[in-house]
């Protein structure tokens, strides 16, 4: 008959794909429930009160239309649910189609069994495929997987967070219209169940029977399933477990699909007694806590308290005689069998010829030594013990009472085991890869002795006074030939034979008294021993690593070796060294990720490397949590090192006297500081000496670990420093943020100077890692700032700069801000604020308006710079880019509403216009006509004018940060600071040549040059932030005029200070700046007319004053030329711009009043 796997065999292959995709559908809702988007749970009341009206459970299904209604009716609930849209839809989606995989599992199988029935597999009926020992297995894996999947939803996803998830992707996806969409009966399976997995919540009535049958299943197949399950050991593991007592974990892997298959047909537990007597005897006779699923344990004592059979069945064994006894059992095997393990782990104790001979003592100790172990770590476990029940807790106490349980020797227990475990692994691969060379040299020499004496009885060659013998030369050359004749291929025949030929070489020496000839009785001898080691290489058989395979499986601690971690931690404090014993552990904990991946594996399902990546990406970051102690104890040495060097050892100047040189040899210190630096490299060497492993299919490479590990704890570290160093006081007078900074910067240096000191003794980069790691942390900060300004936000998982394996902590916000980077940015703009403030360009300082004290200056950048770096700076520019935008946007929606939609304003504007057209005449009667206008908008100047002076604060500060960057980076890397301007203007000049003849070259779309180089040009403070366009606008009517009417109103507030040459209410340059900045964003013909109204403003009014003979140049004629002549200065426009609306001897009477 064909081969039930075989890749001809259709019935085969249909049903072991189902089994290979329902292990992956697992591994991707393992790796899902780390990713649910914490909104969807609307635990806080921050997210109840913000999404509460937007994300709908079930319930929406009720009142679809009710819902939708009331969201249409208010247009600021439309935005958000848009912009939650857009930024949950690709997880929504995510989580969607791994619920629907669930559901097409259970179609396909249900579909298979239906197929199967009908006779579509020719000869293939579901009680022949039972019959096989594939088919069999397959079919209970199939119908088991399905009821894990389920468990693991209700375990993992809450029953509300599903129902949520599938309502958003439901309201928010196109795909639900489609005609294959079968969202209903998804929906119908997965609903929630009232379950929770939080300790001490109650289980819902008939869960999970009822949520196993939501869709149906053939009841014939749920009972044959079972029978085969209570009768058979389908896989074929007791032939691992010959002992009696070690049945039941021979057999847990059925057990465990036994447990979740009995909910398909839950009146065996409530009703069948006798049958449940008969699984509790095979199964459970002396445990009650298992593993149903890498690692998911389960106390039976709790899961069936509410049948009555199971309940009834279960009491002989959690009798607590019984219960001692397990106990005390278990205690007495694991002291026995862990003296053995540490007997065979002496140094030389494990040798060739010991294992050979002695392979069933080394198996069976291994056997109790995981018997022992798995016992133990399951029924002691606290997952499995839920500490509200009173008759669970008894147990365990009583457990941990007669097992004289202690964490640290069971956990010594598993470390020497798998040590022990790894060892005759190893061992053994590598005598099966000799196996033959080995057997055909024993072989060899074996032949020769027999030839060289047969030459010896020959008489010919001479050996000292033996007697030519004719009958005992043809017998050797007889035993020569048999032991040629040997057949390696044949092991049992050549087994048999070489028994045989043993005792033919004793009894010749016992006939023929060859024992007073001791050279004839050394060939004897050796030959002997060379046919013996035949006999012991002949018997090295793959089955003995299969049954070490069987039995060192450790997929039930997967989740329950987490409570190990903190003794890991501990004894490789102690002793670094440990580092190599727990490699075993680990890889010995990989083998867990058979289970998975076996059936994958067989049907060649291209799920294979997600699935092995998805496991072997766990194990790798359990082992980085053990091995994350090693940096966390060096850098707990190297803070005490940074406060020796920095507080205790002098410098040492470079003359001293000679009597003062024991004041500065301070022994004392320097001994102490050598001791800790030869802690940590002690640390070092411990977790290098871990060698390169293969965990599942990942790479762990130790220098790489240890690289990442220190990474890790800096980033930590310093990402605390920077939460906790910029925290201000808004009410405290004068500001913190001096203080601050200069304690910030003297942390940061600290760490620097650490690292510098330790990078040689570890062997890494220091500055390199120092840079990359403190760059990430700044950059990851700005971008999380940034979010608050954006429509769709860079969730953690899309960020390049968050990292899984050295991830950047996130810490709770104390103000409006989210991260560090948002409170330095608003501290310096609240300081700063142009109505408490006054700036003063040529001294570069901010001054108080009342106190007339310095606020601060320019030196608040360099200390930004020496605190946080460069990135620290470009980081705050990016920030302050993202402030701007938003002013700009809030600043033209207030322009929709309070200018475009009153009627009384623009008529107003449409008058003035009428009144100064043309735009070259003079105004006459101006004086009456420009008050009149200013009169009949006063109300819409005060927010105006609050818009653009925040505008132009924002770029006064933008303008500093460039100048800093600029100066530092010449000072610093004056290469590249000219490679960069050079870069640039060359662009530049290719660019305009290309605009003059467009047969010139340009970058492309595709070119990302230009936007590659603008960030390097930015970083190097090489822009102008006057000149960039923030947002993109439409045509606005009447901006001009508008914006001309707002500055001559601002007009009698700009006086000037002779002694100071500015003024002194200090809002010329923000005003300045901000109606710059305004202008820029819209086309340049606003800016002409601007120009050209506010020339004609000033040509008016003098001519007015000389009409009337007013000798004195009006004060707003001096301030609107004040402020041409700093636009002129700022935009860095040629000087015929102001003079084609304003004649020269205006500007030159205008110099000699200043």
């Amino acid at each position: 008959m064909l081969d039930f796997l075989a890749e001809n065999n259709l019935c085969g292959q249909a049903i072991l794909r189902i089994v290979s995709c329902g292990n992956a559908i697992i591994a991707e809702l393992l790796r899902l429930s780390e990713f649910i988007p914490a909104v969807f749970r609307l635990k806080d009341r921050a997210d109840q009160q913000k999404y509460g009206e937007i994300i709908f459970d079930f319930s929406y299904f009720k009142g679809q239309e009710l819902w939708e209604s009331k969201l249409e009716a208010k247009p600021e609930l439309q935005d958000l649910d848009e912009e939650f849209r857009e930024n949950n839809i690709e997880i929504v989606t995510r989580f969607y189609l791994a619920f629907q995989s669930v559901h097409k599992y259970i179609v396909d199988l249900n579909r298979y069994l239906d197929d199967l029935n009908e006779g579509v597999y020719i000869q293939q009926t579901l009680e022949t495929v039972l019959l096989n020992e594939d088919g069999k297995q397959l079919l209970c894996e199939a119908l088991y997987l399905y009821g894990v999947m389920l468990l693991v939803i209700d375990q993992k996803i809450e029953g509300e967070v599903r129902e949520r998830m599938l309502v958003s992707y439901y309201r928010y996806s196109a795909a639900r219209s489609s005609a294959d969409s079968n969202m209903d009966d998804i929906c119908k399976l997965l609903r929630s169940t009232g379950y929770s997995s939080q300790p001490g919540a109650k289980r819902p009535p008939n869960y999970p029977e009822s949520y196993f049958q939501r869709v149906p299943i053939n009841e014939a197949f749920i009972s044959m399933v079972i029978g085969r399950l209570r009768s058979d050991d389908i896989y074929n593991q007791v032939s691992a477990y010959p002992l009696p007592e070690h049945r039941s974990t021979a057999l847990a892997n059925q057990a465990a699909m036994l447990y979740v298959i009995l909910y398909f047909d839950s009146s065996i537990l409530h009703t069948h007694q006798a049958k449940m007597r008969e699984i509790v005897d095979k199964y459970f006779p002396d445990n009650w806590v298992i593993s149903i699923y890498m690692g998911i344990t389960v106390n039976l004592a709790d899961a069936w308290e509410p049948y009555k059979a199971a309940k009834t069945a279960l009491n002989n064994t959690l009798d607590l005689s019984n219960v001692r006894e397990q106990a005390s059992r278990c205690a007495t095997v694991s002291e026995r069998v862990h003296a053995q393990v540490r007997q065979f782990l002496k140094e030389g104790y494990l040798r060739e010829e010991v294992v050979l001979d002695n392979i069933p003592k080394l198996l069976n100790c291994l056997r109790d030594c995981n018997v022992a172990i798995r016992w133990l770590m399951l029924h002691t476990a606290d997952s499995a013990c839920d500490p509200n029940n009173k008759r669970l807790r008894q147990i365990k106490d009583q457990i941990l009472t007669d097992s004289r349980y202690n964490p640290k020797i069971l956990f010594q227990l598993l470390l020497d085991t798998a040590q022990f475990e790894f060892i005759l692994k190893e061992m053994f691969k590598q005598m099966l890869s000799e196996k033959q060379a080995k057997w055909e040299h024993y072989k060899k020499e074996g032949s020769e002795r027999m030839t060289e004496l047969a030459d010896v009885f020959s008489g010919v060659k001479p050996l000292t006074r033996v007697e030519k013998n004719e009958n005992l030369q043809a017998w050797f050359r007889e035993i020569s030939k048999q032991i040629l004749s040997l057949n390696y291929d044949d092991s049992t025949a050549a087994g048999r034979k070489t028994v045989q030929l043993i005792q033919a070489l004793e009894e010749v020496q016992e006939f023929h008294q060859l024992e007073s000839n001791l050279q004839v009785c050394q060939f004897l001898a050796d030959t002997r021993k060379f046919l013996h080691q035949m006999i012991r290489t002949i018997n090295i058989k793959e089955e003995v690593l299969i049954t070490m395979q069987i039995v060192g499986d450790l997929s039930f601690a997967w989740q329950l070796i987490d409570s190990f971690t903190s003794i890991m931690q501990e004894s490789i404090r102690v002793n670094p060294s440990m580092v190599t014993k727990l490699r075993a552990t680990f890889l010995k904990l990989a083998s867990a990720l058979d289970l998975p991946l076996l059936r994958i594996n067989q049907a060649n399902s291209p799920d294979l490397l997600s699935v092995s990546q998805y496991y072997s990406g766990e194990l790798v970051s359990y082992v980085r949590k053990v091995l994350q102690i090693i940096p966390e104890s060096m850098f707990t040495s190297l803070l005490k090192i940074i406060k020796l060097q920095t507080h205790d050892i002098i410098e040492v100047p470079t003359r001293l006297d000679k009597d003062k040189l024991r004041d500065y040899a301070q022994l004392g210190p320097r001994y102490e500081v050598a001791k800790l630096t030869h802690a940590i490299s002690i640390f070092t060497e411990g977790i290098l000496m871990m060698k390169t492993t293969l965990v599942g299919i990942i790479k762990v490479d130790p220098k790489q670990l240890l690289e990442d590990g220190i990474r890790k704890e800096l980033v930590k570290r310093v990402a605390f420093a920077l939460h906790r160093g910029l925290i201000f006081n808004p009410r405290a007078k004068p500001s913190e943020l001096m203080p601050k900074l200069k304690e910030l910067g003297a942390t940061m240096d600290g760490f620097h100077r650490s690292f510098e000191y330790i990078q040689d003794y570890v062997n890494i980069y220091g500055l390199k890692i120092w840079q990359e790691e403190v760059s990430r942390i700044i950059n990851y900060n700005v971008e999380q700032e940034c979010n608050n300004f954006l429509r769709t936000k860079i969730q953690d998982w899309q960020s390049m700069y968050q990292s899984t394996h050295i991830p950047i902590p996130k810490f709770t916000p104390v103000d409006e801000s989210v991260t560090f980077i948002g409170r330095l940015c608003r501290e310096i703009l609240r300081i700063t604020d142009p109505k408490m403030t006054c700036h003063i360009d040529q001294l570069n300082t901010w001054y108080d308006m009342k106190t007339h004290q310095e606020v601060t200056s320019s030196r608040l950048f360099s200390e930004i710079q020496t605190t946080l770096g460069t990135f620290g700076l470009n980081g705050l520019d990016r920030l302050l880019c993202f402030m701007v935008v938003r002013e700009l946007q809030n600043f033209l929606s207030m322009f929709q509403k309070i200018i475009l939609r009153d009627r009384t304003v623009q008529d107003t504007l449409k008058t003035l216009m009428n009144a100064v057209s043309p735009l070259k005449s003079i105004v006459a009667n101006s004086n009456k006509i420009y008050l009149s206008a200013i009169a009949k908008t006063q109300k819409i100047w005060v927010p105006y004018l609050e818009a653009i002076m925040k505008v132009g604060q924002m770029q006064i500060l933008r303008q500093q940060i460039a100048n800093e960057l600029n100066y530092s980076c010449r000072f610093d890397s004056k290469h590249l600071a000219a490679a960069l301007e050079n870069l640039n203007k060359a662009l530049l000049a290719d660019i305009e040549a290309h605009y003059q003849d467009p047969s010139l070259p340009y970058p492309k779309e595709d070119n990302t040059l230009l936007y590659e180089i603008t960030s390097y040009l930015e970083a190097a403070g090489i822009h102008n932030p006057l000149n960039k366009i923030y947002i993109t606008t439409k045509r606005l009517p009447y901006f001009p005029v508008v914006n001309f009417l707002f500055l001559i109103a601002q007009l009698p507030k700009l006086q000037y200070s002779k002694n100071l040459a500015c003024r002194p209410r200090g809002t010329g340059r923000h005003l300045v700046l901000g109606l710059l900045t305004l202008l820029k964003q819209f086309h340049s013909r606003y800016t002409e007319q601007f120009l050209a109204l506010l020339g004609q403003f000033i040509r008016s009014t003098v001519e007015q004053c000389t009409s009337q003979k007013i000798p004195e140049m009006p004060a707003e004629v001096v301030g609107a030329l004040l402020f041409l002549e700093d636009y002129v200065r700022y935009t860095k426009l040629p000087r015929r711009v102001a003079e084609a609306h304003v004649p020269n001897f205006i500007f030159d009477e205008f110099r000699t009043v200043l």
